[in-house]
């Protein structure tokens, strides 16, 4: 028999499929420890969506009522999503906090987006960890916004200034004014991530979803600012056996089955924004012509695209993408480069075709392919042009091509993070250590 769970910690994600995901996968870490009761918090509508999902039996789902905009149009009046969450959620959680069972809740742990949740926590004296499901280095831009201000790189035209180079940022190296997060060009936007940060700053520590020993220098210069602990937990990946082809799998897993080694490139652009109409029709003939193998994950119209894409491939609806990209036979993730995205692809080893749209994708793309080496950028930082066919076609041979000098040393370099992001998930090593940490010096230390 299990024992009776001491310590009640409670989840707040925001709530979008990119924070779900990586909140969820955390609270299951977490209740691999059965002394650990995990109340993880959605919408009605989100507690549809993952009702079905395995869980350990101390994970509790429990929802409030739909005060927010659905999750489906969420895309097409982002501001009017986000002021919904920062004014509309706060009361019912709090009524359904009244209502919890088990132990008394002693632990908070809020996506950074959700900034009411730290004044519930000071409000009932609960301490609060603030979840950022972005990279680090995204955080410390957001953070040092004020040293862009000082140095009159914000507000600035990116068609003018663009390619001038930012080296004061604490962590970060040097990077271009266009490899910046686009979200900066949108104020009302900006307010509202600039308000997370400021009661972010009222939290008790701040946890990452990387290993450090991707983003070390990053992480070791916001330990030395931040006046509490910082943890960095990831990737944080379902626990599964991605070797093992799952019994009843699903046709593209048993067409990948049937694929040279590392002949298939993997398309997914991202299940929130997409590119334009035009550009996508580009993609769909560049790809064509490439003559390379493909599966792809597309919204909407598959049969269309499939139609368009021709015979070298398969397109699909879903998929499970961290058993896909771990594949043998997957040789290229081209991305839009979401942190989640980005942190399956770099545990799993496979090498990338950028393709960011906005926000924090932007300076992704630009880790991928200037810090970690991994990658490839399908058009340049900023640019608003269309990539045409021909280009794409040429830029995925190439990219798939594995003879070439370059593309080795990518692909070394990747089997390289690949290797870094397991021995940081495994026992003793960075993340572990850290998720460890966190368990004693924030869970144990009020239960």
């Amino acid at each position: 028999m299990d024992p009776i769970p001491s310590c009640h910690v409670v989840a707040m994600p925001y709530p979008g499929r990119g924070h779900i995901n990586p909140m969820m996968n955390l609270c299951k870490l977490l209740a691999l420890d059965t002394n650990v009761l995990v109340t993880f918090i959605v919408t009605e509508e989100w507690l549809g969506f993952i009702s079905s999902t395995q869980k350990p039996s101390n994970l509790h789902f429990r929802s409030v009522p739909n005060v927010i905009p659905s999750e489906l149009g969420r895309a097409a009046d982002l501001l009017g999503f986000m002021e919904a969450v920062f004014t509309k959620m706060e009361v019912p959680v709090e009524e359904l906090m009244d209502q919890l069972e088990g132990p008394p809740v002693r632990v908070i742990i809020a996506d950074t987006f959700n900034p009411w949740a730290v004044k519930v926590g000071i409000k009932r004296k609960i301490p609060v960890a603030s979840l950022w499901t972005m990279s680090p280095s995204v955080f410390t831009m957001f953070y040092h916004l004020d040293l862009l201000t000082e140095n009159k790189h914000f507000p600035v035209d990116l068609a003018e200034r663009g390619n001038e180079i930012v080296k004061y940022i604490p962590g970060i190296s040097s990077v271009c004014l266009t490899d910046l997060p686009t979200i900066y060009s949108g104020q009302k936007v900006l307010n509202r991530v600039l308000e997370s940060f400021d009661w972010a700053r009222k939290s008790q520590g701040i946890m990452f979803t990387c290993c450090y020993d991707l983003d070390t220098e990053v992480i070791d210069a916001l330990r030395a600012l931040l006046p509490f602990p910082v943890y960095p937990v990831g990737p944080l990946i379902p626990h599964t056996d991605l070797a093992e082809t799952p019994s009843n799998a699903p046709n593209y897993m048993q067409w990948l089955d049937s694929q040279p080694r590392k002949s298939v490139l993997y398309v997914s652009l991202g299940s929130f924004l997409s590119v334009s109409s035009e550009q996508l029709e580009e993609i769909v003939a560049g790809v064509r012509s490439s003559g390379v193998r493909y599966l792809w994950v597309a919204r909407g119209d598959t049969s269309r695209v499939q139609e368009a894409c021709g015979e070298m491939g398969l397109v699909v609806s879903w998929c499970d993408q961290l058993r896909v990209l771990s594949y043998p036979s997957i040789g290229g993730f081209w991305t839009h480069c979401g942190w989640n995205s980005t942190m399956e692809g770099a545990f799993a080893g496979v090498p990338m075709l950028t393709l960011p749209i906005l926000f924090d994708q932007v300076p992704n793309a630009k880790q991928i392919v200037d810090d970690w080496k991994i990658g490839v950028r399908v058009k340049e930082s900023g640019s608003e042009v269309v990539v045409k066919r021909e280009d794409i076609a040429m830029t995925v041979q190439r990219f798939m091509d594995l003879d070439g000098d370059g593309s080795k040393q990518m692909r070394r370099r990747a089997s390289e993070l690949k290797e870094t992001c397991r021995l940081a998930l495994a026992n003793g090593g960075s993340s572990a250590s850290t998720l460890n940490a966190f368990v004693r010096e924030i869970l144990q230390s009020h239960c």
